[in-house]
């Protein structure tokens, strides 16, 4: 059974908000702006994320910009640090602050609510199907920016409301699945940053004395290059893409056979680290497990082995310390870039190789419990999208 599908304009309506000038004045009692920073990926709402205020007046001036518990808000542009808000419902908790909707959310009215189960639009709207449509306002930019006549006229499925509820109990239940094994991960990934501050302490105060050595003593940049693409045809080709930003998470790659590869590549193998030194803030450092080559926007390291643990060296590459040097250092101001001279001015705590090496172990350890919980975070993310689509097609009961 296929379900009715009607457009989002005829069950809702769109309050835009209002182009509303943030102070820098902290005061706790001020009237809070609503911006799209405090709609989180997932369409969570977090007002004490970017906080900024508005002079009182504004709530009399501005009364219908006013949001209250329960009001649904939604971003209409796509924001650079989280992807995955554009267009998500979000339900507002005041915490008994006062709070003005900015520009670029919109409040979403239900005209009917005896017609319209709120979770069921949201799930309706998160969904790939619907999010996809939102890439027909890109306008040609890299920014997606909805209108209010473009999201109203995006067209959901509505079956009748008892249904509506039923579909999103289910979807709940599985999206509790999902969620519970992206929290495990997100465990590993702070067990291991706080592993190292306990073995280590901060690299910048260097609490425990360790000594202080450059760049070249823990390891070299190895830029062999080759444009023998039939030789390596059946490895992977990394590009910066293929590196997920602050994991290293190595994504999404292809064989060097399947690349249509022109430019000269990298060589590298388990034994390097691959840098980003494309728009290091990123912080894509990844550690592969096999051999391939990788864009000329990165850097191979070969980490000395009598000197230094590739685990322990790749973790440094991925600090603050790192990372702060790094930015205040980079050439061009567009498209921050670091360049093997510079890299070799770092100098970074060098603790007992056996030491470094323990942590390595406890690093490995950890990783792989982790792989086992993204393993599971996969299954029940493919779990709830074949509910999801079952759902939209009228067969889930």
């Amino acid at each position: 059974m296929s379900w009715p599908v009607v457009k989002l304009g005829n069950i809702c309506d769109l309050l835009n908000g209002y182009a509303f000038k943030s102070t820098d004045y902290v005061d706790e009692s001020s009237t809070l702006s609503c911006r799209m920073s405090n709609i989180r990926p997932g369409g969570k709402f977090d007002i004490e994320y970017n906080v900024r205020y508005l002079p009182d007046d504004f709530v009399e001036k501005y009364k219908q910009f006013l949001l209250k518990d329960g009001d649904v808000v939604i971003a209409m542009t796509d924001l650079a640090d989280s992807p995955k808000i554009l267009g998500v419902p979000t339900v507002i908790k005041t915490n008994g602050r006062r709070i003005l909707l900015n520009q670029r959310v919109g409040k979403l009215v239900i005209k009917q609510l005896n017609k319209v189960h709120f979770p069921y639009l949201q799930i309706a709207l998160n969904s790939s199907k619907v999010r996809s449509i939102y890439k027909r306002f890109a306008g040609g930019g890299l920014q997606i920016n909805l209108g209010k006549a473009d999201l109203l006229s995006v067209e959901i499925p509505l079956p009748p409301l008892a249904e509506q509820q039923k579909i999103a109990a289910i979807l709940d239940a599985a999206d509790t699945l999902r969620q519970k094994d992206q929290q495990l991960i997100e465990k590993y990934n702070a067990l291991s940053q706080s592993l190292f501050l306990d073995m280590f302490g901060d690299p910048v105060t260097n609490p425990m004395e360790w000594d202080i050595k450059s760049f070249d003593y823990f390891a070299s940049i190895d830029t062999k290059m080759t444009t023998d693409f039939v030789k390596y045809a059946n490895v992977p080709h990394i590009g910066i893409a293929n590196i997920e930003k602050d994991s290293g998470k190595l994504i999404n790659y292809n064989l060097v056979k399947d690349e249509n590869l022109t430019s000269g590549k990298y060589i590298f193998t388990p034994e390097h680290i691959i840098y980003s030194k494309i728009r290091p803030n990123l912080n894509k450092v990844a550690l592969p497990s096999f051999n391939g080559l990788s864009s000329a926007d990165s850097y191979p390291i070969l980490v000395h082995h009598n000197k230094a643990n590739k685990i322990f060296f790749a973790y440094i590459l991925r600090s603050p310390s790192f990372l702060d040097f790094i930015l205040q250092h980079s050439t061009r101001t567009n498209i921050p870039k670091a360049n093997k001279s510079q890299m070799k001015l770092f100098k970074g705590i060098a603790p007992p190789l056996s030491l470094q090496n323990k942590f390595g172990e406890r690093i490995q350890s950890i990783e792989t419990q982790k792989q086992q919980a993204q393993a599971s975070l996969e299954k029940s993310e493919a779990l709830f999208n074949c509910l999801l689509q079952r759902a939209f097609k009228g067969e889930l009961t």
